[in-house]
């Protein structure tokens, strides 16, 4: 039965860019091997184990089906493993994606900036 290092089976199924990557990822301990934690980057892994990993704040099972040879396509990295991963948790509706401005708070606008100047009488060579 064939058997691949831990790091590069990570890399070479895409779940992380880089071999350097995968060799943080699992020297930080977020990588699981059949439910034991593992900080070992020359773990050997081979068909029929299941990873438990967090990869970007997302949980990730996967079963591997095969050791791979390569970093292929993403259509090839797929075939490398079965995803078990639960779906992910919902975001709460209503709850803003990023931080809203208040309107008239912060810098003015351009429109503001001119109205503010046409005020002041700067007029600046326009109109």
């Amino acid at each position: 039965m064939d058997k691949q290092r831990l790091d590069k089976w990570l890399f070479f199924s895409r779940a992380v860019k880089s071999r350097t990557l995968a060799q943080k990822l699992v020297e930080s301990g977020a990588v699981r091997v059949n439910s034991e934690r593992t900080e070992r980057t020359d773990h050997k892994v081979g068909a029929g184990d299941v990873l438990t990993m967090t990869v970007h704040t997302r949980l990730l099972v996967w079963r591997i089906l095969d050791p791979g040879t390569r970093r292929g396509p993403a259509s090839e990295a797929t075939t490398l493993y079965e995803d078990l991963s639960p779906p992910p948790v919902p975001r709460p509706l209503g709850e803003p994606v990023h931080a809203a401005r208040e309107a008239g708070s912060g810098r003015p606008t351009k429109k503001e900036r001119r109205d503010l100047e046409r005020l002041r009488g700067e007029d600046n060579g326009r109109d």
